[in-house]
């Protein structure tokens, strides 16, 4: 079975406070306060949402609220790294299929496609307000971004010149990695125009075709 490297992310624990000693409810949590708020977000606006708005949207009272995050940034970098353990997770669960080489990559590129349409408001909502954040918080969101690419380099590195998958070199399986990461997210960034075109599965075949004619 290929394996890919794990990427080191901060731990969402460490880097932003909570009250709450049971890791495993945190993150239940945060999630549901994620999901329930990017939406909000995206309605009205990242800053003219209030910390109010976003407890009322989680169900949460604003006491409680604050046991989990203290204040839009930490949700901000929570939704980033929601992202990312996201499409780990998908690329993970498509490296253990049965498939090899050039069908492995499909289904990596299909899993990950399904989470940028899954997630596309929280993609989008990443995207518009990452440039108002402070520098510590811009930092770590485009180095989760970054994480992100790099779970698909892994992915390519563990495939090169195997089961009759092409060696790729360094560049490549940059270049690569980066478009596999962009070409998803364009369905988030631009689904106004893709739905009324395309269903995601053709949306997934062509850009699959596309990414595949680049190493084969």
């Amino acid at each position: 079975m290929a394996k890919i490297k794990k990427i080191k992310t901060p731990p969402a624990e460490t880097e932003v406070p909570t009250q709450i000693k049971n890791p495993e409810l945190v993150r239940e949590r945060r999630r549901k306060i994620i999901d329930s708020t990017v939406k909000l977000f995206v309605e009205h606006g990242y800053h003219k949402a209030t910390t109010r708005m976003i407890a009322k949207a989680a169900n949460f009272s604003i006491g409680s609220l604050y046991e989990y995050v203290s204040s839009k940034e930490d949700l901000l970098y929570l939704v980033c790294k929601t992202i990312h353990e996201e499409v780990q997770a998908a690329v993970e669960t498509a490296l253990t299929g049965t498939d090899k080489g050039k069908d492995r990559l499909a289904r990596v590129i299909r899993q990950y496609f399904y989470v940028c349409n899954n997630m596309a408001d929280h993609i989008l909502l990443m995207y518009q307000v990452t440039q108002f954040l402070p520098g510590k918080w811009k930092v770590q969101v485009l180095e989760n971004e970054l994480s992100i690419t790099n779970v698909f380099i892994n992915a390519l590195t563990s495939l090169s010149g195997k089961n009759g998958f092409p060696v790729l070199d360094g560049k490549i399986l940059n270049l690569v990695g980066h478009d596999i990461s962009v070409l998803g997210q364009m369905w988030a960034f631009r689904r106004w125009h893709m739905q009324k075109n395309f269903t995601i599965e053709e949306y997934i075949d062509i850009q699959t075709d596309f990414i595949l004619g680049r190493i084969f």
